[in-house]
């Protein structure tokens, strides 16, 4: 089934903070044929996002970063992720270009190439977040550091690991914990001898 499935009877603005949270009532076609019932659904409308894996294949490390996530702290979890650089796409810039900003002011790095790995939705059941994920190359030697925008009230930890270290971390799930971060890392497991050959 596509779009055309979906008869959108409703859509309103519950409420426009840091974040926007909308209401849908919809009503689709059924698998067994016919139509549902109105179905009503709040939706955390999240936009687009974009994330990137700094590797340095010289080095054959991975650059990630440590921040404080409130969504962790309520989950019951411990509020600092190890996570890779992400951030949401303005109004007119591009995917690749939003990667690329992030990574210099969240890792103060300049990003030399990107592979996509994926475009992926994070919660689809209550959130509108759509994120591409890239690999991207960059020179690891001098990383390191706090970075971040002040006025975003960024505080975040530059860590720079062995490949073989982050894909342990990510088995170990402790420190690495969102899906986004989880995803690019085995890409990179899995990638990883081929995108060395071709970033020689």
């Amino acid at each position: 089934m596509t779009r055309d499935d979906v008869e959108i009877l409703s859509h309103e603005l519950l409420y426009q903070g840091y974040f926007r949270f909308e209401r849908y009532q919809v009503r689709h076609k059924l698998h067994g044929g016919g139509w549902s019932g109105v179905v009503s659904r709040e939706l955390f409308e999240r936009g687009q996002a974009a994330a990137v894996l700094l590797y340095d294949p010289k080095r054959d490390a991975v650059v990630l970063i440590e921040q404080f996530r409130v969504g962790a702290l309520a989950a019951g979890l411990g509020p600092w992720l190890t996570e890779i650089v992400a951030g949401s796409v303005n109004a007119g810039e591009t995917p690749e270009a939003t990667v690329r900003r992030e990574a210099r002011e969240e890792a103060g790095l300049e990003v030399q190439a990107l592979e996509k790995i994926s475009h992926q939705l994070t919660t689809p059941g209550g959130c509108s977040e759509a994120v591409a994920v890239f690999c991207g190359r960059v020179d690891s030697e001098r990383a390191g550091g706090v970075h971040g925008v002040p006025q975003e009230q960024e505080d975040i930890r530059v860590i720079v690991v062995p490949a073989a270290e982050a894909f342990a971390l990510r088995r170990k799930g402790d420190r690495v914990q969102d899906s986004t971060t989880m995803t690019a890392l085995l890409w990179l497991e899995l990638e990883r001898e081929n995108l060395r050959a071709r970033w020689r």
